[in-house]
């Protein structure tokens, strides 16, 4: 019995140290797979976008003409890329206010009755379809903005110095102004949802504190609140933002797939992913590399602000802990 007490000890130190290493190394792979999956992705439209990039050049970026069946064929990505930063950028102007705002009454001001409901709608339109979105937004937001909401604006900013291009008609079903608003409601869970969870971690002592001090709800809010939870809502704003960068079918059925460049909100265009959806089936060659490339900078594009993010909250971790 003492000789078989060690041994078995032994081999039982032995099996768990095995079942370890196949622990270890089996989460190792799963994480290193990440990369490899990145990098093929990379080499991958590295490889594809080669040829348009050796035939256009850093003028690809420049060009706004787009005629692949031109003689030569003429490519430029200047539309597009327009495109995708006016939306995206219209889009979490119209959506960081709304969403926090609604993560603020959630959390601040709701009665409790109210706020499941609430809370589950907001659940629900992160849900929804893309597509369904799009189409919603073919069929009923775009005759609605065109028909009241346009020309408004196209009136209340006549003659007004940049407002009135910004804001020049004519009123249009597809435009990137609507697309920008398809955007920003389907972003706007993300923002809702990921504040509402950061709000929830604020200690209660603290408002508590601002409160017995004479602070407003406001005042609570702004000073207790926001600042306590500054690095979680920009992590959430940055998430929605990437979603608005690569967002394809709900674009595409509103925005017009335009490759010209204007200066009113309200005419048609085109974004990187839009412009890859609706050609991709029918490109060969040339072409097809082209919208490869489309695809290399859009995965450049959204690589940089995410980088971008990431240094914002390192900074601000950084600013907070000294």
């Amino acid at each position: 019995m003492d000789a078989a007490g060690p041994y078995d000890r032994a081999k039982a130190l032995n099996a768990f140290k095995a079942g370890d290493q196949i622990f270890y190394w089996m989460t190792r792979i799963a994480a290193l797979s990440v990369l490899f999956i990145l990098g093929g992705i990379i080499l991958s439209l590295i490889a594809g976008a080669w040829p348009a990039l050796k035939e256009f050049g850093f003028s690809f970026l420049l060009t706004q003409r787009w005629a692949p069946s031109a003689d030569p064929p003429v490519l430029g990505a200047l539309g597009p890329i327009y495109g995708t930063l006016v939306t995206s950028l219209i889009a979490m102007a119209i959506a960081i206010p709304v969403g926090i705002g609604i993560a603020i009454f959630l959390t601040e001001l709701c009665p409790a009755w109210l706020r499941r409901p609430i809370g589950m709608a907001v659940e629900l339109l992160a849900g929804i379809p893309s597509i369904i979105y799009g189409m919603w937004g073919f069929f009923v937001l775009g005759p609605f903005l065109a028909n009241h909401f346009q020309p408004f604006l196209i009136w209340a900013f006549e003659g007004v110095p940049v407002l009135g291009t910004i804001f020049a008609g004519p009123p249009s079903y597809l435009s990137l102004f609507n697309a920008s608003l398809i955007l920003a409601i389907m972003v706007l869970p993300f923002i809702t949802a990921i504040s509402v969870d950061v709000f929830k971690t604020v200690p209660p002592v603290l408002k508590e504190a601002a409160y017995g001090v004479g602070c407003t709800t406001w005042e609570v809010v702004r000073n207790v609140v926001i600042p306590y939870t500054r690095v979680g809502v920009i992590g959430g704003v940055m998430l929605a933002l990437g979603r608005a960068l690569g967002e394809t079918m709900a674009v595409t059925f509103i925005i017009g797939n335009s490759f010209r460049i204007t200066g009113s909100i309200f005419g048609p265009g085109t974004t990187i992913s839009a412009a890859i959806a609706s050609e991709f089936a029918e490109s060969d060659g040339l072409h097809q590399s082209g919208l490869i490339l489309l695809g290399l900078l859009l995965f450049v594009l959204t690589f940089l602000v995410l980088s971008a993010a990431r240094l914002m909250l390192l900074r601000l971790e950084k600013k907070a802990g000294s």
